[in-house]
């Protein structure tokens, strides 16, 4: 048995190192298209594919059968509208910094749901994950240098990106048990298409080359996969123990801007990066054990 949950545990570890892959590298072929086709057209086109094949998984996984309850169709509206503006958010921010720069900004994530869902929902916070929380923002801060030094004014664009994504992934948690996931990923794929299929018909469509017609369906192929492995990722292993591998994303995104970009971050940027992984890790870290605590008291008052 124990065995058996170890080596879940390594799979789980595996696909989430492979979804964190799968969007990364998605992101960087979006970043080699910027300045060649549209930022609306791109998205939209992107969109159709990943709208295409998650249809195609949800219909497989027999999403569609199910009953919503009305109150959920207002939470996902909330959903999609933060996940429309996270998109526009984070590829404005990466189309203008380095990839890792931007990645690790995104990697505040679990921080800034731990603090507002201690202040919107009154979730417990101890001073030991409020602290890891201070630590985790103030490498933030290095990464993101607000002064006349070192500053990018697209970084603000990454800090929005994190808000929104916080927003979206608040709503996911207030969504009720009969709502499947897959249902929530279409409804959420076909907005997030249908918007920027709008937007851009206020710019002006340029025609595209083979090369930018391959990288775009290459970007869809990625973003796909890592819909696909984040959601085998869910059903094997412990989540205490597979979590902290999204991590692996900012790695990635390292090796990726490097060799694809020419880009390394400065070192205030890289201990700022170090700072908010180890923060976070520890918040995870926090999390779980206070889950097992919870679990291992309802056992005691059921018997």
């Amino acid at each position: 048995m124990l065995r058996m949950k170890r080596s879940d545990n390594m799979t789980g570890a595996l696909l989430m190192v492979g979804s964190m892959a799968g969007f990364t590298i998605n992101d960087a072929l979006m970043k080699v298209l910027a300045g060649d086709v549209p930022l609306f057209q791109l998205l939209f086109l992107r969109g159709v594919l990943t709208t295409v094949a998650v249809v195609m998984i949800a219909w497989r996984m027999g999403a569609f059968g199910r009953k919503v309850p009305r109150r959920d169709w207002g939470v996902m509206a909330i959903r999609t509208t933060a996940e429309v503006m996270a998109t526009y958010c984070f590829l404005t921010a990466l189309f203008h910094m380095p990839l890792a720069n931007v990645t690790a900004i995104l990697q505040a994530l679990p921080l800034s749901l731990a603090l507002v869902a201690a202040l919107v929902f009154r979730e417990p916070l101890g001073w030991r994950r409020l602290t890891a929380i201070s630590v985790g923002f103030f490498g933030v801060m290095l990464i993101v240098r607000p002064g006349p030094e070192g500053f990018n004014v697209y970084a603000l664009y990454g800090l929005a990106a994190v808000a929104c994504v916080t927003v979206r992934d608040l709503s996911t948690r207030r969504l009720s048990r009969e709502v499947p996931s897959m249902l929530v990923t279409v409804v959420t794929s076909v907005t997030v298409m249908s918007v920027f299929g709008l937007a851009s018909l206020g710019q002006e469509w340029v025609p595209m080359t083979g090369r930018e017609g391959g990288l775009i369906v290459a970007a869809g192929v990625f973003v796909i996969a890592g819909y696909i492995f984040s959601i085998m990722t869910m059903r094997v292993g412990e989540i205490s123990f597979i979590a902290p591998f999204r991590y692996t994303s900012l790695l990635w995104a390292l090796v990726l801007g490097w060799f694809v970009f020419g880009e390394w971050p400065v070192p205030l940027t890289l201990l700022g990066a170090g700072i908010v992984v180890a923060s976070g890790i520890f918040t995870l870290y926090r999390e779980a054990r206070l889950g097992l605590r919870k679990s291992g008291r309802s056992l005691l008052h059921r018997r």
